[in-house]
């Protein structure tokens, strides 16, 4: 087949992992294509990336066997009812399909290689956040695949699915987290005489500064804080301040809430 991989559904999502697997040279152009049911969606992903676009995700199906099911989880159940999806042996799923678990996925296809993802939607600018959990029939090579694909768009760590909804309340939920830091921190900028403008860029530019310090030195965040906090400095008086505010406990609680709340929507 000349098609690599597909995609079922061209929503934001599976558009950003597009654009991470063509720029990344992980597959070529003619080897990615994507399906929709909308014209207006297919002439916009085939135009953006120059990919094929499928009106079916039945004509996607059968034109590769790695497919990522990047639907609306209502949608599922249309896709076998109605539509005529055919997945089977020769097949690896990729679901990036919120809340439904492999179990589920597995009674729609049986026979089928599943591997079940949380992506980030930082993954737009290449700089996003995954998880992922094999199904019971999926190899060490499928899952290497499915890895590779999430690589071309940020990082990936395989965890158990019980995990998900962890990965959900850490990584899904966090980037609105962070940008409430971001706009928190360029207030205090701004209170303090920087340009709005300014404030944002430099606080945004010093939580992508630290993050990379993080993954690149591989120390740990609290050594990495010690080495700015000089003996009676500026930087430890703003970290006495944030202890005196709980926020850590605060960022903690708000983990915690977002992951119970996606294994509460998981029940349902």
């Amino acid at each position: 087949m000349s098609v690599k991989i597909g995609f079922i559904g061209a929503g934001k999502m599976a558009s950003a992992m597009i654009g991470g697997i063509i720029s990344s040279g992980l597959y070529a152009k003619d080897e990615v294509a994507a399906c929709a049911p909308s014209a207006s969606t297919r002439n916009e992903v085939a135009s953006k990336y120059g990919i094929k676009a499928y009106e079916t995700a039945a004509e996607m199906a059968a034109a590769t066997d790695f497919l990522v099911l990047a639907v609306k989880p209502y949608q599922l159940q249309g896709l076998f009812a109605e539509d005529g999806l055919a997945i089977g042996s020769s097949h690896l799923v990729m679901s990036i399909v919120a809340g439904v678990k492999i179990a589920d996925l597995e009674a729609y296809v049986p026979d089928s290689k599943i591997v079940r993802v949380m992506p980030n939607h930082c993954c737009l600018v290449g700089e996003g956040a995954a998880g992922y959990s094999r199904g019971t029939k999926a190899t060490d090579g499928d899952v290497e695949k499915v890895r590779s694909v999430l690589s071309s768009s940020g990082a990936a760590e395989e965890v158990r699915e019980s995990d998900l909804d962890a990965v959900t309340g850490l990584a899904g939920s966090s980037p609105a987290f962070m940008y409430m830091v971001i706009d928190a921190m360029a207030d205090g900028g701004v209170l303090c005489g920087i340009p709005r403008d300014k404030a944002i860029r430099l606080a945004a530019q010093s939580m992508l500064g630290a993050a990379k310090m993080v993954l690149e030195t591989g120390e740990h965040p609290d050594k990495l804080k010690d080495g700015v906090c000089s003996p009676g400095g500026t930087t430890i008086e703003g970290v006495r301040v944030l202890e005196d505010s709980c926020v850590r406990s605060a960022f903690i609680a708000a983990v915690e809430a977002s992951t119970l709340k996606s294994r509460e929507m998981g029940r349902k």
